[in-house]
């Protein structure tokens, strides 16, 4: 599978060579593959809440017929006004497409390498984009999405292991949450973006949606240009070449110790025809509930809901929509700069720490938001709006999205993998595309 052929886990080894040029660059070309998620996340929120879109493909949200506000006495809910079943669809096929890519996906990245599968989800993602920006169907929509899905998922996978097989062992911690910095990055650029485009009444959505295919160029590019790992092109049965890799990536031509455990370790890996079935037996159940549970609840802490929906949620608060996207250009930024203390904490201190601290954090922050809310009676039909309570929220949406970045998300990616022994290290990877 996927992973199958990393170095084994245990005490760091270090071997022999630099920290090159070389590394750096293709681990972040390979890295833009974390932008195509990110700025779709970032993009989307506000693509939603631009009447040219909404009037073109959903005027009952518009017009404030929505599915609920038919039914019910409340229809100026500004929590119902977003309750159609085809927004729905639209937000969410991209996630139902990207789990069942997953698997597949992995079969693909070990099948035929990293860089084939990087180079296919930058094609992909191009596509789902065309569909996407020259849309004037919902149909086109979900085709886009679907297509999207497909690149996200297998993006995830290989990246990951792409950084993770090319790094030395000594900053592979870093550079594997190169991923994750610049997919928060990509959540900034997509919201400021959304700041202009949403003044180009009525098709500034096209352009939105039409620069999602940048980050994914890069890719595309990268998977033509850039050089496989060693651990796959050895895995594969390329050892000549997996070893003139790993003297370019290292620096040096004394790479012997290394390139033999990368030779023994897929020796080893090889040995497991379905890591599935042995990760499903009673020997390795911990790591199974470990991979899968912290996966389940990363997501369940509710973060795309508040990426995808801040615009919404501030302008359902009583705020304007320019000043809406301008706080959401504020949780883009504590975002971004938050993952910043997981690359330097996370190897010092461990992950333990930053899963505890920011549960705790993120925790609280939702619960004292609930309870001000609550309290004010937002959403209700006779509620007047406070400009102080927007802005309220606001502080503690932020506070809540910096504890999700330097713990959740960054740690998660090394974590599912680093728990699990070496011949079941494919299934935790699909998992936490999942």
């Amino acid at each position: 599978m996927a992973g199958g052929a990393m170095a084994p886990t245990g005490p760091m080894k270090v071997y022999n060579g630099v920290v090159t040029t070389y590394v750096i660059t293709a681990c972040i070309v390979a890295a833009s593959g974390g932008a195509l998620f990110g700025y779709d996340n970032g993009i989307t929120g506000g693509v939603v809440s631009m009447p040219g879109f909404l009037q073109r493909f959903f005027p009952g949200v518009t017009q404030g017929d929505s599915d609920v506000s038919q039914s019910t006495d409340h229809p100026t809910n500004p929590f119902c006004q977003y309750n159609d079943q085809g927004l729905a669809w639209f937000t969410s096929s991209l996630f139902i497409a990207g789990a069942i890519a997953a698997l597949p996906g992995a079969y693909l990245t070990r099948l035929k390498g990293r860089k084939f599968s990087m180079l296919m989800a930058g094609l992909l993602f191009d596509v789902g984009v065309i569909f996407l920006a020259a849309a004037y169907h919902i149909s086109m929509l979900i085709i886009g999405r679907v297509l999207l899905g497909f690149a996200v998922a297998l993006a995830s996978v290989a990246v990951t292991l792409y950084n993770s097989e090319m790094a030395p062992a000594q900053i592979r911690g870093r550079l594997n949450q190169i991923f994750q910095i610049v997919l928060t990055l990509g959540v900034f650029v997509a919201q400021a973006i959304n700041i202009g485009t949403a003044h180009i009444y009525p098709w500034g959505w096209r352009v939105s949606l039409a620069l999602a295919g940048m980050p994914a160029i890069v890719l595309t590019f990268g998977g033509i240009f850039l050089p496989d790992t060693p651990n796959s092109l050895i895995e594969r049965g390329y050892k000549e070449q997996g070893r003139k890799v790993l003297q370019d990536i290292r620096g040096t031509q004394d790479v012997d110790e290394e390139f033999s455990d990368i030779c023994d370790a897929c020796v080893e890996a090889n040995k497991v025809q379905n890591p599935w079935k042995t990760i499903l037996s009673r020997k390795y159940r911990p790591q199974l509930v470990l991979a899968a549970a912290s996966t389940f609840f990363q997501q369940w802490t509710g973060i795309n809901t508040i990426i995808f929906y801040a615009p919404q949620l501030f302008v359902s608060l009583g705020v304007g929509e320019g000043a809406a996207l301008g706080a959401t250009i504020v949780t883009g930024i504590v975002n971004h700069l938050a993952t910043y203390v997981s690359f330097h904490v996370a190897d010092k201190y461990g992950r333990r720490i930053l899963f505890i601290e920011g549960g705790i954090q993120m925790t609280t922050c939702l619960i004292i938001i609930a309870i001000v809310l609550a309290q004010t009676g937002v959403g209700k039909d006779d509620h007047v709006n406070e400009p102080w309570v927007a802005w309220f929220v606001l502080v503690f949406v932020c506070i809540y999205i910096a504890a999700y970045a330097w713990s959740c998300k960054p740690t998660l990616l090394c974590t599912t993998w680093h728990v699990c022994a070496l011949c079941v290290w494919a299934a935790p990877g699909i998992l936490t595309c999942c």
